[in-house]
């Protein structure tokens, strides 16, 4: 089925689609072949099942896309550089944690985003679980495909397909005259949650049995604040300088070092 040509949604060095743990090489090349159906030509693949994934044949005329792909051990090494990363799942058997945007309703804070200087990234679960818990925390947002409660799940290259189609319709806004203020990016803010995991070690914050938890929480929280990038810097120091002090009073021959 052809369709118009249609102009680039987004500047595809600031957009990614990101499949984490997908199990079928089909799956896969669908999600190519939807890819350049709508203009979009970054994507990066997280530990996938299958070893042979980039010569699925289900991705046809998309062929480069597949071939040109990223491949990531980890999420978060995967969305380092982007600085809203929205995630997609049904929320059918789960409580959101973070904020839940309409998929109409997504192309606003992505292009708010990009305008301001950052990149993005769309990220889809693998076609059984979706996204774990911990994989929704490297999350800003949760993205939804209303699907009807009988049969709730979508075919992966389908639900990439439906979301894609979703943000290449809508127009983008004009360019402002002045950027917004950059947003940090992922890695950035794991960077930051990190040492405040290390403060709240030496501080004996919480007994052992809390602490991945809380190292879950803090990476929800960086998000849900939106600092921006000066900001980021400022607590990666305030951080950094307690964690000093911490350490000295546990080791003093350091503090005098």
């Amino acid at each position: 089925m052809s369709a118009p040509s249609q102009r680039d949604p987004f500047d595809p060095d600031s957009f990614e689609v990101v499949l984490v743990s997908p199990r079928n090489p089909l799956n896969i090349g669908a999600s190519a072949r939807a890819m350049a159906n709508f203009g979009f030509t970054r994507l990066t693949v997280v530990a996938p099942y299958e070893k042979h994934w980039r010569e699925a044949r289900s991705a046809v005329q998309a062929e480069g896309l597949l071939q040109n792909a990223k491949y990531a051990e980890r999420l978060a090494d995967a969305v380092a550089d982007c600085a809203l990363v929205v995630g997609t799942a049904t929320l059918t058997h789960r409580k959101p944690e973070q904020p839940v945007v309409a998929l109409p309703d997504l192309p606003k804070p992505l292009h708010r985003a990009i305008q301001s200087g950052g990149r993005v990234a769309l990220v889809f679960g693998p076609e059984k679980r979706g996204l774990t818990r911990e994989d929704l925390s490297c999350c800003h947002l949760l993205a939804v495909i209303p699907t009807h409660a009988a049969q709730p799940s979508m075919n992966l290259g389908q639900a990439v397909a439906v979301c894609l189609y979703e943000l290449a319709k809508t127009e983008p806004p004009p360019l402002k005259s002045t950027k917004t203020r950059k947003k940090p990016d992922s890695g950035s803010l794991d960077l930051l949650a990190g040492v405040i995991d290390k403060v709240m070690l030496a501080a004996d914050y919480s007994p052992a049995s809390m602490h991945q938890a809380n190292r879950h929480d803090v990476r929800l929280l960086l998000r849900r604040l939106e600092l921006t990038e000066p900001d980021a810097r400022r607590a990666l120091g305030f951080f950094r300088r307690v964690e000093r002090k911490l350490a000295g009073l546990h080791n003093p021959s350091r503090s005098k070092s």
